[in-house]
This record gives structure tokens, sequence and C-alpha cells, in this order.
């Protein structure tokens, strides 16, 4: 989509119509203003259309990678259209989420496509007893696990790449890709993150 010159285009607001009486006559002011209508038409037609452009379910499709880095939301030239604009719609949730167990099977979803279960706490423990003593310590390994949703395929180094950004720094990340859900399908490679 091109918010340049559109040949044809007809201005709402021409300027010849809106100049005074003595010029609305005079063909040099006239064809002089239908020139700058020619120009003006896409940027009125633009403004007329503004809020759609900051939806972007609605955007054209070369304003998103300028609205996810608004929002500093994923976005990937190769996806199809609909992904990113599903991931700049959701980029606010998905931050808010991030570190999340939640956070880490939802952005795989989106992302990759895939189905995720996450096991392990990342050594936070809490206690609601006042002065109870301290339990013993918690492994700080997170076990990450998924599976195929949308394509029969998953791309392990994606899986993994994306698992280390979003993981918390203090933890670490085993991924485990297997080929379907974790109670009828079987395992498949194992790596840390």
């Amino acid at each position: 989509m091109s918010r340049a010159a559109v040949p044809g285009l007809p201005s709402r607001y021409p300027i010849g119509g809106q100049l005074p009486a003595m010029y609305a006559d005079d063909d040099l002011a006239q064809r002089f203003t239908a020139g700058l209508d020619t120009v003006l038409a896409p940027v009125f037609a633009t403004l007329d259309s503004l809020p759609s452009y900051f939806d972007p379910r609605l955007a054209p499709t070369d304003f998103l990678s300028w609205l996810a880095s608004w929002v500093g939301g994923a976005h990937d030239p190769r996806w199809p259209a609909g992904l990113r604009r599903e991931a700049v719609a959701r980029a606010v949730e998905l931050h808010r989420l991030r570190g999340t167990r939640r956070g880490l099977i939802e952005a795989l979803r989106l992302v990759l496509g895939v189905s995720a279960e996450v096991t392990g706490d990342g050594a936070a423990l809490w206690s609601r007893t006042p002065g109870a003593e301290l339990p013993p310590p918690p492994s700080d390994e997170i076990l990450v696990r998924v599976w195929p949703l949308r394509d029969t395929t998953v791309d392990a180094d994606r899986v993994r790449t994306l698992v280390r950004a979003l993981c918390p720094v203090h933890t670490t990340c085993r991924v485990e890709i297997l080929s379907g859900p974790p109670s009828g399908g079987g395992e498949g490679g194992e790596d840390r993150a």
C-alpha cells in the first residue's frame, strides 16, 4: 500500500472551492489549487482513516513493523500477515506475562505455533508462616516440553532461541522436543537453553 500520490484520487476538501469569491473564476488559481489537491488528497485520506493505522488488525501490512516497534512486539517479515497482526495486538499482554510459565507457553504458541508444558519453578520459594524454617533449596532448572500444534515439525533451534530469550536469567532451561502431547507422544531431542 502506498500513502504517496494516488492518480485520480479526488480530494474531499478541494482548495479551489474554499478560496474567496474573487478567485472562483480565476483559471490560474483553480488549476494551481487543483495541483495541490492532487498532492494533498492522499494526506487527507490517510488522516481520515488515522485510527485504523493504530489498530494492528486494520493497519496496512507495511505499517505493522512500525507498530511492533512502538510496543516492543515480535515482528518477522517472513511470518504471515495474520500472525504479525496477532503478535502486535498481544505484545503488551505478553510483556506483562514475561518471565512466567504462562507467558512462555503463550509466546511459544503465538510465535512458533507449538504447544508447550513448563515444569519447575526456577528456585522461587515462599511460605505463609512467618519465621518458618527455610525449605531445602529447590532445583533452579526449568523443563520446557514442546510439541507441534500447527505443523507436523518443530524447529528446535527457533524453540531454543525463544526459550533462551524468555526464560528468567537466573535459571537453566532444558528443552525437550516431543512428537505429540506428553501423555501420548514420544520424546525427541533434549537440550539446555
